[in-house]
């Protein structure tokens, strides 16, 4: 049977018992109610006018006309009140007696004969009276008797359903919420076993089917994979560095909660929507989706120029990186390229530290050329025959001064280079420059140091080189140091090899070394500052290379090597022709 069914059977049949219960209890009140008013009227009222009669009888002889009305008028209502068998007979005999009375009022045996009648009248509704009472006593026997029974079967019912209805629907759902609890603790193989032909049992099964198709979900390959994305969502939520991932259309497909907090939007307003879309409106994801160079798309690896984004309230540097997504499928030896995904790296702290370090080393190296200067001028005043005759030793000794402090003037120079690099107070003169002038400017200037070497330097030019757009001064500066790494790793009387070419709308510059070469695995370290090529010449700074990658691109040029170890190496850049 139904769940529904008993509940509606059971509260139904207590709510007829209560009603049968009502209209019993209502019947015998009123079958109560009518008895006692009978005695009221019937048998109550004429004991009152038999009474007033009697006192008006004893006051005749007092007041004559006042006593007669008085029993008049009572004697009229007890003729109009006569209810019990006799009574009829016994008050017209009294009102023969009393029509008498009023003719002869001195006659006592009359006034006797009035008394006996009266008498009658009271001992007939007196009689009534008990009769009466023992008829509304049996009445309201009946009506406990009733009352209780229906009263019993009331309590029976109702202590039944207290008894039987809470746990016919309390036991199921404990037993249905500890299973569902072990389903919650991924225990797919949990079942409910109760099955009534109720509504219960139509829970049970449904719950078992639901926890058997769980429990091929769990087992499938769909719940791993699955399981995976969410840990992963949850790798990348926790992840300190803002990370958003795009499909091939641009259609972002996540965003931590990062990349969300520093482009001030929700995730339902990022979640799904074209970058594009967002771009018109948000300029950091504009900034992000803009490829600046060219080697975004070929080396999507390759780290882009710090971004400065006020977030948190201060302004935050970060690291653009932007990471092609690939796929191989089985079978197949190609890829496919299924999107891309974009971290930006927190280099605030290192920033700062970094600006803290140019400031100290600009500082240092500012202070230090003057008393370099100052060592110089000296030299050149012990140097001088009126300062005095210096012998063999001393002029060894003041000639090694002098190579230590050109060094350290030439080392605090591209320390102060690099500071003003960093901080963004290089000055470029960019103009028409005749990119011969500038290589005869830069053998010039090593020309004496390649003829210790006896060292060849040969130029390779094409001719009618167009002019290029640079800085002369910056470009043979850089010029300068890749002649003068080329001298320092090439062998004695070697060759050193100038080549100028023009390659479509960019005139290309080469130095040539047949030296030692750079191993592979440094080719894309030696523009960084400050590093040094394991096992070679340490006299140097590491920032050459570094300051001559920033002249470069500073005036929207390209620089590079190519290199192979024990080959030599050929050091290039690039600058836009005019």
């Amino acid at each position: 049977m139904k769940i529904k069914t008993k509940l509606n059977l059971g509260v139904g049949l207590l709510f007829l018992m209560i009603i049968i219960l009502s209209i019993i209890a209502s019947f015998y009140i009123f079958s109560i109610k009518k008895d006692t008013e009978n005695i009221l009227k019937a048998n109550y009222n004429t004991l009152e006018y038999s009474r007033n009669m009697l006192l008006s009888l004893d006051e005749i002889n007092v007041d004559k006309g006042k006593a007669i009305a008085v029993f008049e008028t009572n004697l009229k209502n007890q003729i109009a009140n006569i209810t019990e068998i006799g009574e009829d007979k016994v008050t017209y005999n009294l009102q023969k007696s009393f029509d008498f009375l009023e003719k002869n009022r001195t006659d006592e045996n009359v006034k006797s004969q009035i008394r006996q009648d009266i008498f009658k009248i009271m001992k007939l509704n007196m009689i009534a009276i008990k009769e009466k009472s023992d008829i509304a006593k049996h009445t309201a026997e009946t009506a406990n008797l009733w009352i209780a029974v229906t009263g019993t079967l009331c309590f029976l019912i109702a202590f039944n359903l207290l008894v039987n209805l809470p746990n016919n629907i309390a036991n199921p759902i404990k037993e249905l919420t500890a299973s569902i609890k072990e389903i919650a603790n991924k225990n797919y193989s949990e079942r409910v076993h109760f099955m009534n032909h109720n509504e219960y049992g139509d829970l049970a099964k449904s719950f078992n089917t639901m926890a058997q198709k769980l429990e091929e979900y769990s087992n499938s390959n769909l719940h791993k994979l699955s399981f995976e994305k969410k840990r992963l969502e949850t790798l990348i939520n926790n992840m300190h560095d803002p990370i958003i991932g795009l499909d091939n259309d641009g259609l972002v497909l996540f965003a931590n909660d990062e990349a969300l907090k520093i482009m001030g939007l929700k995730s339902e307003d990022v979640i799904g929507k074209l970058a594009s879309s967002l771009a018109l409106t948000n300029d950091l994801m504009r900034s992000l989706i803009i490829k600046e160079l060219e080697s975004d798309i070929k080396n999507p690896r390759q780290k882009s120029l710090p971004m400065k984004i006020f977030a948190d309230g201060k302004e935050s540097y970060f690291e653009k990186e932007t990471v092609t997504i690939t796929i191989q499928s089985t079978g197949e030896d190609q890829t496919t390229t299924i999107g891309d995904v974009i971290i930006l790296r927190n280099i605030t702290v290192f920033k700062e530290l970094d600006f803290a370090k140019t400031n100290f080393i600009a500082t240092v190296s500012h202070e230090l050329k003057t008393p370099i200067a100052s060592i110089k001028l000296s030299l050149q005043l012990l140097e001088k025959p009126e300062t005095g005759k210096i012998n063999e030793e001393q002029e060894q000794l003041i000639e090694s001064i002098k190579e230590d402090s050109q060094r350290l003037l030439k080392i605090t120079g591209e320390l102060l280079d690099m500071a003003q690099l960093e901080t963004g107070n290089i000055h470029l003169s960019i103009e028409k420059s005749n990119p011969y002038q500038m290589v005869k400017y830069a053998i010039d200037a090593v020309k004496v140091r390649a003829d210790q070497k006896e060292i060849e330097l040969i130029i390779d030019g094409e001719d009618e080189l167009p002019d290029v757009k640079a800085d002369s001064e910056k470009t043979g500066w850089v010029l300068i140091n890749f002649l003068t790494n080329a001298i320092t790793y090439s062998s004695n009387q070697s060759k050193i090899i100038v080549k100028l070419k023009r390659e479509n709308s960019q005139v290309v510059f080469q130095v040539v070394d047949s030296g030692k070469g750079i191993d592979k695995r440094y080719k894309d370290k030696v523009f960084d500052k400050y590093f040094q090529i394991p096992g070679s010449n340490k006299s140097g700074t590491g920032l050459g290379l570094a300051i001559s990658k920033e002249f470069i691109e500073a005036q929207s040029g390209t620089i590079g090597v190519e290199c192979e170890l024990g080959l030599g190496s050929n050091f290039y850049f690039k600058l836009t022709a005019v």
